[in-house]
């Protein structure tokens, strides 16, 4: 398969990341995408495999109305500095994709500039729509002509016009001779013209056998763009949607029943391009009501069918809302001094983190694994991803799920490093509010005993995907259950008569609103009112020192 089969997308918009000015006075080049570089090693470090980076091309404004496609933005640099971003990138490993805004061009672009020299004796009057040279428009070109989205300031191309299409196809030519990019992002694909597009599917071809064409697609038939024949993948604006709204919902029926429906929608060889939030929609810590669900938002965009993307800032948790007339709060100026270490403190970025290791080291079933349906209920939804199985809870309370295990004789979770020993041909698993997991098969000979340094989880970020961890713990109390529609089982906490287990050592329990304490005195608050309630057992003491999510754990003692 391709690389991009198997990417991790960190997305980024550079004119905002970078601090650029709102609009272009053509001057000598300001070299701000030199400042960029740090993004590489954080992109890294947090195991994103390739960026999608645009607009970049010399543009008057936003960069979606472009002048020059064969120039960097002046106010990013020069194309000397783009190409040695590009190298930088591929050396350290990652591939990168440029924004491809082929549909429309600013009218500073030469072609529409000879237009309104040349009126009808202008060579290209045909490389636009509609040019009507009795018509007029607000900047009183004596013409008028097709635009986008209502705007003329983005002039329409006519991209079924020969010399149009050739011109295009020579710029991809230029861009992978010049700075070697390895794919593009087609801005407005849904409505590009498909012979057009069969066009830049055939230079593709030509120009790398790897390279990959994705396009911005909102509504509809997504195999009518991707295919075999034009693009390789879409925008999966529907999952998108589902992800943020199921959540807000409680109601995971939306998602799971959009993942059939996109999965019925494409060619099997297809893997849509899946997303939470971009540069044209609000973040998803804005849009999520309850903030906590982050959790299990970006452990499903990881492990759904699909190629993964974070916008850039969001692995920080980042805010940002579309106002009316400006999309600058998405676009922000971030200081990467500022924000490049939040993996050591940030349970966002660590989560992030997290799940960037787990794709790279199970991407077999990540990837190219089956997508199984096992549990669906409005707040708890489980499927199988190959040999992964993968749990979230949209609750705010804690819940308790079984699902069909096969011959496997237990699971590790590959987040809370839990290992949940199968009992009957079943696994039995404790999800606290507002979080999820991904549990992978555990051989018996790769158990190993239990670290007995309870505390030492408090510091823990991200998590180790080697099964190094925990001792095999029985999961065979009875579980009062109700059936779901999947084939699997969701139900309260297990009856124990074990014994009361006191809270965490020597934690002292402050007086404080829960979101001001540590994740440690939220452990001690929620075994102390465990233990209120009745037994505790081992596992419902593993299931709260596991949890090292500050905002999971605050939904979990208010939830009692």
């Amino acid at each position: 398969m391709a690389w991009y089969d198997e990417a991790v997308f960190y997305h980024i918009y550079p004119l905002g990341l970078s601090g650029a000015p709102k609009q272009n006075d053509y001057g000598e080049p300001v070299h701000r995408l030199n400042t960029l570089k740090p993004w590489i090693g954080h992109m890294k470090k947090l195991g994103f495999t390739a960026l999608y980076i645009g607009p970049l091309f010399q543009s008057v404004g936003h960069g979606y109305e472009t002048t020059d496609y064969r120039l960097l933005d002046s106010r990013l640099g020069t194309n000397d500095d783009l190409k040695d971003f590009v190298t930088a990138c591929h050396e350290a490993g990652i591939k990168v994709i440029f924004d491809g805004v082929f549909n429309h061009t600013g009218r500073d672009f030469f072609a529409f500039q000879d237009i309104r020299a040349n009126r009808e004796n202008s060579p290209y009057r045909d490389w636009y729509c509609n040019v009507n040279f009795w018509g007029n428009n607000e900047y009183n070109d004596g013409f008028s002509y097709d635009n986008w989205g209502g705007y003329n300031l983005l002039a329409k191309l006519n991209q079924r016009n020969p010399a149009v299409r050739d011109y295009i196809c020579d710029v991809i030519r230029f861009w992978v001779s010049e700075f070697d990019v390895d794919g593009i992002r087609l801005d407005a694909a849904d409505v590009l013209d498909f012979e057009f597009m069969k066009a830049l599917r055939r230079t593709a071809d030509e120009v790398k056998s790897d390279f990959w064409l994705m396009g911005e697609v909102i509504h509809g038939d997504y195999s009518r763009w991707a295919n075999d024949n034009t693009l390789h993948s879409v925008t999966n604006y529907a999952l998108h949607k589902a992800l943020y709204s199921g959540h807000n919902d409680h109601n995971y029926f939306e998602i799971a029943h959009t993942v059939q429906r996109t999965i019925g929608m494409i060619p099997g060889n297809i893997r849509l391009y899946n997303f939470v939030d971009n540069h044209d929609v609000e973040r998803i810590s804005t849009k999520l009501i309850n903030k906590a669900h982050y959790m299990p938002v970006h452990i499903l965009l990881y492990t759904l069918p699909g190629i993964p993307s974070v916008y850039y800032g969001s692995e920080f948790g980042i805010e940002g809302r579309k106002e009316r007339y400006s999309d600058d709060s998405l676009r922000p100026f971030l200081d990467p001094k500022e924000y490049c270490k939040d993996e050591e403190n940030n349970p966002c970025t660590a989560l992030i983190a997290s799940l960037g290791r787990i794709h790279s080291q199970w991407k077999q079933d990540l990837v190219y694994g089956d997508y199984r349906q096992l549990v669906l209920t409005n707040q708890q939804y489980a499927f199988a991803r190959g040999s992964l199985i993968v749990a979230v809870n949209n609750s705010d309370s804690e819940a308790w799920i079984s699902v069909e295990s096969g011959s496997h004789a237990g699971y590790v979770g590959l987040l809370s490093k839990r290992v949940l020993e199968c009992s009957s041909g079943r696994l039995d698993i404790s999800l606290p509010g507002c979080s999820g997991d991904i549990f992978a098969p555990v051989k018996e000979e790769e158990r190993s005993s239990r670290d007995q340094d309870e505390t030492s989880r408090d510091t823990e970020q991200s998590a180790a995907i080697s099964i190094t961890a925990a001792a095999p713990q029985s999961i065979t109390e009875p579980v009062k259950t109700e059936e779901t529609s999947a084939g699997g089982t969701v139900g309260t906490r297990p009856e124990s008569g074990q014994k009361n287990l006191t809270p965490l050592e020597n934690t002292e329990i402050p007086d404080i609103p829960y979101d001001q304490m540590t994740v440690q005195q939220l452990q001690a608050v929620i075994l102390s009112r465990l233990a209120q309630n009745g037994p505790v057992t081992d596992r419902m003491r593993r299931d709260v020192t596991d949890n090292i999510w500050h905002d999971s754990l605050v939904n979990w003692a208010r939830s009692f």
